[in-house]
Order: C-alpha cells, then sequence, then structure tokens
C-alpha cells in the first residue's frame, strides 16, 4: 500500500491555508508522502488551465525531481446534476471533462482518474438517476480507457453509497476498466461493517481515500420549555486520523485480507480541528501519514 497525500488539504475550500500545484508537491515530499492525488479543479489542475502541454510537463518534471508520483486526478462529477434544465447536456459536458482528466493524467503519468456518481435526494428520482450514473460511468470508463488510464468510482454521492448498492452499481456498469475507489467514511456514517466490506472489495480496488472525524451533538434551545432540543444528525469535525470514529484497524484488516495493494490517500477536506493553518494542516498530515504507515507495516 502506498501512503498518498490529495491535494485537496491545501486548496482554500474551507478557509485553509491554500497551495498552488507546485508548492503542493513540494510539501507533500517534505512531509514524507510516496504519491499525490491532485484535484481536477481550481486552484489544482483544473482542465481549462492546462491545455498547454509545456505546464504539465514541468509539473511532471518537478515531481520526479521531488521523486513523488502522481498517481491520481480527483474529477468531480455529479451526473444526475440538471433535473430542472433538461435541455442542458450536463452528462455530454462531464463526460467531456472526464476525458479532458485522462488527457491531463496521462501526460502526467498518473494511472487514475476518480469520479463520483451523482445525488439522489428524491424517491421518485431513484431509478431514472441509477439508470443515468449507469449510463455515465459506462461511456466515462471507455473514454479514459482510450487514454490508458483506469476510471476509479469514490462511494462518496448518493447513488450507489451503501455497500451492497455500490457493488451493484459497479456491477451494472460492467466496464473493465471501472475499478472501486472505497472510501470507508461512507460506510461508517451508514451502519457498514468496514472490516467485511473492505475484505469484499479489495480485489476491486485501486484505492482507498481517509479522513477520520469526531462527532458534535447539535442542540437548539427552546424558550417555550427552557430546555434544549436534540437535532439530528450531529455535525461533525475532522482531526487526524486515529483520532476520530473511524475504526482504522478494523479497515486495514479487511483490506490486507482482501488482497489490497493500491493508493492510501489522506484528505483533509472539511473544516479541521484547529483551524487552517499552514502549520496545523502540516501538523495533521504529518500525523496521519504516521498512522497510515503503522497500519501498512502490520502487513
Amino acid at each position: 500500500m502506498i501512503p498518498t497525500l490529495f491535494s485537496v488539504s491545501y486548496a482554500g475550500y474551507w478557509g485553509q491555508h491554500k497551495l498552488d500545484v507546485c508548492q503542493f508537491l513540494r510539501k507533500a515530499a517534505a512531509l514524507g508522502y510516496a504519491a499525490v492525488e491532485i484535484g481536477g479543479k481550481r486552484p489544482h489542475l483544473a482542465p481549462g488551465d492546462f491545455r498547454d502541454a509545456a505546464k504539465l510537463d514541468a509539473i511532471r518534471e518537478l515531481a520526479a525531481e521531488l521523486s513523488i508520483e502522481i498517481a491520481t486526478i480527483a474529477g468531480y462529477t455529479d451526473f444526475t446534476a440538471g433535473r430542472a434544465t433538461p435541455d442542458i447536456p450536463l452528462v455530454e459536458m462531464q463526460l467531456d471533462y472526464v476525458s479532458e482528466l485522462a488527457r491531463i493524467a496521462r501526460r502526467l503519468g498518473a494511472k487514475i482518474v476518480r469520479v463520483f456518481s451523482g445525488y439522489s435526494h428524491s424517491v421518485a428520482d431513484y431509478q431514472g438517476d441509477w439508470r443515468k450514473c449507469v449510463g455515465a460511468l459506462r461511456e466515462a470508463a471507455g473514454r479514459a480507457a482510450d487514454e490508458g488510464i483506469v476510471l476509479g468510482l469514490q462511494n462518496h454521492h448518493d447513488v450507489g453509497i451503501a455497500v451492497e448498492a455500490y457493488e451493484e452499481l459497479l456491477d451494472e456498469v460492467d466496464h473493465p476498466n471501472l475499478k472501486t475507489m472505497f472510501d470507508p467514511w461512507s460506510v461508517a456514517l451508514t451502519g457498514g461493517d468496514l472490516a467485511e466490506s473492505a475484505r469484499r472489495l479489495a480485489p476491486r480496488m485501486v484505492q482507498t481515500t481517509l479522513a477520520d472525524y469526531v462527532r458534535h451533538e447539535r442542540f437548539a434551545y427552546d424558550p417555550a420549555i427552557v430546555n434544549y432540543r436534540r437535532l439530528d444528525p450531529p455535525a461533525l469535525r475532522a482531526v487526524p486520523l486515529g483520532e476520530g470514529f473511524l475504526d482504522l484497524p478494523a479497515f486495514f484488516a479487511g483490506l490486507r485480507a482482501g488482497g489490497f495493494r493500491g493508493y492510501v490517500a489522506y484528505e483533509m477536506c472539511s473544516p479541521l480541528r484547529g483551524g487552517g493553518s499552514e502549520a496545523n494542516l502540516d501538523a495533521a498530515a504529518a500525523k496521519s501519514l504516521r498512522v497510515i504507515q503503522g497500519l501498512i507495516s502490520q502487513d
């Protein structure tokens, strides 16, 4: 297994310290990570900003100089978007986006492009959303294959979020170039068995992405009863790996039992305990790397 740092951690989306792509590569190397995953949007690898092959070549050369592997380019897709505007070809646009990410990945020597399925909040739309995701993922997998790049589906969006549904979605897409990027966070929140899920999915996996959280119970004051009402669900706060509720030893036991040998990415993709200063991000990334290395060393 290969420890990997995801550039979203230094993208500034939640007010945290922001680095550009080259600064991020230097940061990941200095922290001791062997590989990186780079976001396929601004401020990192937005396709429109990297049409010039020379820009991509400079990034690839810097990575080689730093002895750090560019493993994955992370796409941001929602194949069910646009219900209110069916005349807009949003799936087609996103498929072109995936093609562009695959072009970037090939130029950078990366192996994987990450995608999501789609959000599905309405019961009435569920079957249609499912069919739309199946078709889009199948075509996206083919487009990535044309560039020699693996397409990885991370279980992040609503369609296919539970383990059984995730497996069903992959099976229905039925494309040899679609692999799993199994995320234990969503399984822990939806009540799945981390060890068994990891064991089952490990043979199909190319990467997993880790983040850890603590739960904060939420309440609202009600003056009519001079008391507080409990609000559900609880809020989450990101913490370094090993400080939250994610059962990492069980998850890695399942990965080992299933024979997983891919990338293990750490991400800080929400507000982090201690704030978004560069020093706090660095400390969390460094501690999380030590946790990953410790879990891997049990193999």
